[in-house]
């Protein structure tokens, strides 16, 4: 039997289950995402002859699809958002990824330090590949499609907390990477690494995202009104724009996680109404919808062959804490101030998913140095990010549906949901 046209067979029913199976799955409380986790889990325990999908021993490939994966779910999330930046209104998610990032990147790598005994980089890196949320594995409490009003205070802080903290976990990223490679050096690595991966990098992915979606913007919308420059007819642009933004932006070392999110939400909001907007984010949303189903089947199939062999008990137990004590704990002082309800400020706490995001760093790291904990930092994040992709699956629509009900009953306002009472009045 050939293998490749096994898996290939295989991919291609995953993908092609995708047609049905989301819409299924809103009629349940299960997400789509912990189908295709157990059917991954199911295929491997076949007798097919799969290449085993062991991360542990192949960065490279892990590197590069879950790259992939990040940015096309990035320009996603930037398109469907349609709340324009301001420090007022997006102050939930630029606390979500200050002060709770720091607080959960803090709280993980002292637990790994002092509880598993990982060295101070690896503690570090257990911390930073932990840090994003997903803006995929659970649609449920995300932002809809451009034409979607559902834009509450719960949707709005998880989706665009999830856009702009995948890329600002990164510098944490490079500090483990740059304390395993200085370690026992006394050069000025601190210095370097807050001129360069904190400072230097942010500012490039935020210019570059912000120039590159001005001008998008621009020729897809304003130059075929002023001339007869061509308009665009096809949605896959947006995945055009995302190769585009992220190559120029790693090009120049800024961040393109940062550039190729700012560019989405910059294209969106330029015209917020636009029918584009919708055609551009369908086409994006269905290119991440099939690398996703490739990587929840890979990522069930790892569960069974041997991503878990060095997980111990301390390491269960971190990463447990991570989703039941420390992510609630570190994200309810973000929505102190705002005219939120505690059942909305307790969701936006406990709503904090891990998932694609933490592979792509954790592997980028091991790609870049050496890390005497490589082992154990798989086997904990897969853990972690199963434990979450189940456990946030199986409560986000139950969640939703709650908070609906009593936002419609109270007439409260969708968009201002979470404004405080002098500026509701």
């Amino acid at each position: 039997m050939d293998n490749y046209i096994v898996a290939m067979t295989i991919i291609g029913l995953a993908a092609l289950s995708m047609a049905w199976i989301p819409d299924l799955m809103e009629r349940t409380i299960v997400s789509y995402p912990i189908v295709y986790l157990l059917l991954g889990m199911l295929i491997y325990l076949l007798p097919l002859g799969l290449p085993t999908p062991d991360p542990i021993w192949r960065e490279d490939y892990v590197v590069r699809l879950t790259e992939l994966s990040v940015i096309i779910s990035l320009m996603g999330t930037g398109l469907k958002i349609r709340r324009k930046f301001s420090l007022k209104d997006w102050r939930i998610p630029l606390r979500l990824v200050s002060i709770t990032m720091l607080l959960c990147i803090g709280a993980v790598a002292l637990l790994g330090w002092s509880m598993l005994g990982f060295s101070v980089a690896g503690a570090i890196l257990l911390g930073a590949s932990l840090a994003p949320t997903d803006p995929v594995l659970a649609e449920q409490v995300q932002v809809g499609p451009p034409d979607d009003k559902e834009e509450d205070v719960v949707r709005f802080s998880l989706t665009s907390e999830a856009g702009l903290n995948d890329g600002s976990a990164f510098p944490f990223t490079w500090l483990a990477v740059v304390l395993a490679v200085s370690a026992g050096t006394n050069g000025n690595w601190f210095r370097d690494w807050v001129l360069l991966n904190l400072l230097y990098r942010i500012i490039v992915g935020v210019g570059v995202g912000y120039l590159i979606g001005r001008g998008l913007a621009y020729v897809i919308f304003k130059l075929p009104r002023k001339t007869n420059f061509p308009k665009v007819q096809h949605g896959f642009l947006s995945l055009s724009a995302t190769l585009v933004t992220y190559g120029i932006t790693e090009l120049l070392h800024g961040y393109g996680f940062i550039a190729v999110f700012v560019a989405g939400l910059t294209v969106s909001s330029i015209e917020e109404e636009n029918e584009y907007n919708i055609e551009m984010h369908d086409f994006v949303n269905q290119v991440e919808r099939i690398i996703m189903v490739i990587l929840l089947v890979l990522f069930g199939g790892s569960l069974v062959t041997g991503i878990l062999d060095y997980l111990t008990w301390k390491g269960a137990l971190v990463g447990l804490a991570l989703l039941f004590i420390i992510r609630p704990i570190a994200a309810f002082p973000s929505m102190l101030g705002t005219y939120s309800t505690t059942k909305e400020k307790l969701a936006v706490s406990f709503f904090g998913i891990r998932g694609i995001g933490s592979f792509f760093y954790l592997s980028f790291a091991l790609d870049q140095a050496s890390f005497p904990e490589e082992e154990e930092l798989w086997s904990i994040i897969a853990f972690i990010v199963m434990v979450s992709i189940i456990l946030h699956g199986l409560t986000a629509t139950k969640a939703i549906d709650i908070l609906d009900r009593e936002r419609i009953k109270s007439g409260r306002p969708v968009l201002e949901a979470d404004q405080t009472p002098d500026e509701i009045q």
